[in-house]
């Protein structure tokens, strides 16, 4: 390192990371999707198989993480999936054929989860090795800076701006803006210590109390509920922009994707701040009913208002559901946190393979989204429901909300 590392410095390589491997790598196929069925012809099936072989390689690189146990082997493996990352969005514009887009989307699935999870991880462990607290709220923005980056690229540089591109030049600029990302995603991290642990067991990385490992069934419960979020994330993901694009509101699909990223930034630690107030359960409840809003919004509107509302609640409250659940097991388990992370985003992950998969299908044959989105407005009732059972086994008073802080 040339300098020495703060907190800021750290967060910032996090943030980078996660524009990089989570907004460009992953989310930009949400707004290039309508401008590849334009210009291609891309049908939902296909549009939804895409999607479905990015997920399937996030699974691969959860069990990449799920293995990885030693902390320099875990820094390897997030520094070389950053370059694998801008890899894999320049790879969607070298032919003009599915096979082509499913080995890319699937590279683009492995990098995705081991940048996420693993710099999760190896920010955890510098942030609990320097005195500070586990607080994701400003490292999670850079899920959303990244969507909002997407947006903004895809919008400003198609065929009807001065940029004049077509869906393979934009997937190229994509690459580029997300390579020049890659260097201080690598060079302000430090590397870990000789004898660094991840996290120390006995030490809760957010208050400083010692923190009970909590019951298998609060585990079980946790588990279920973020497998139906998984299932609303990736509908939004994937089909916001054509959901918009096959309303009366052609045109307005990139806006309504920098919309969501402009929600997305700064709720995570707008999250942070209710969860310090009314407990990390409680607040992650609120985030589940307002999701269940969002979706239902979609699913009947056809004006731009209820649309941009729609789009405004989806961004506030995925971020608010993925950060609250994943620092809440970061509170809870101590140095095994980023396992147990893995554990919770494997099940997740298989919704958001199921998910597009199937309302795509169902949207090609039906003629609109309506029916999947009612269908998972279902299914997030239903994690609710989980995630109410569950603050019943809390063994941490601030995650349920049992005192006031």
């Amino acid at each position: 390192m040339l300098f020495k590392s703060n907190r800021i410095s750290v967060l910032l390589s996090g943030i980078c990371a996660l524009i990089l491997s989570m907004g460009i790598a992953r989310y930009s196929f949400t707004p290039m999707l309508p401008i590849m069925q334009a210009q291609l012809g891309v049908s939902e099936s296909l549009a939804g198989w895409l999607a479905g072989w990015h997920y399937i390689g996030y699974i691969v690189g959860l069990f990449i993480v799920w293995l990885i146990t030693d902390l320099r082997t875990k820094d390897f493996f997030y520094r070389y999936g950053l370059l694998v990352s801008v890899i894999a969005t320049a790879f969607m514009a070298a032919l003009e054929h599915s096979l082509i887009w499913y080995v890319s989307r699937f590279f683009a699935g492995i990098t995705s989860a081991t940048s996420f999870m693993l710099g999760t991880g190896l920010i955890l462990n510098w942030l609990n090795h320097n005195g500070y607290k586990s607080e994701l709220g400003l490292h999670f923005t850079g899920i959303g800076i990244g969507i909002m980056v997407s947006a903004i690229i895809v919008d400003m540089s198609g065929l009807d701006t001065w940029f004049n591109f077509n869906w393979r030049m934009q997937w190229i600029a994509l690459a580029l803006v997300g390579g020049s990302l890659m260097f201080p995603a690598m060079l302000l991290l430090p590397r870990p210590k000789e004898r660094e642990m991840e996290m120390s067991r006995d030490k809760d990385i957010g208050i400083g109390s010692v923190i009970k490992v909590p019951p298998v069934r609060w585990l079980v419960l946790m588990q279920c509920a973020y497998f139906c979020a998984g299932f609303s994330n990736t509908i939004n993901v994937t089909f916001t922009s054509l959901i918009t694009e096959l309303q009366p509101l052609d045109g307005l699909g990139a806006k309504m994707w920098l919309l969501v990223g402009i929600a997305a930034t700064p709720a995570p630690l707008i999250w942070d701040r209710l969860a310090r107030r009314i407990g990390r359960l409680n607040a992650l409840s609120w985030a589940y009913v307002l999701n269940i809003m969002g979706n239902i919004c979609l699913a009947m509107t056809n004006s731009v208002e209820t649309t941009a509302i729609a789009a405004i609640l989806f961004g506030i409250t995925f971020m608010g559901i993925v950060s609250l659940t994943l620092s809440t097991i970061g509170h809870l388990y101590g140095f095994k946190a980023t396992q147990v992370m893995a554990r919770l985003t494997f099940f997740y992950c298989i919704a958001q393979i199921l998910s597009p998969i199937l309302a795509g299908t169902v949207a090609e044959l039906s003629g609109s989204f309506t029916m999947p989105l009612f269908v998972v407005s279902i299914i997030m009732l239903l994690g609710l429901i989980f995630l109410l059972t569950a603050r019943r086994y809390s063994p941490d008073q601030t995650a349920s909300g049992s005192i006031r802080l």
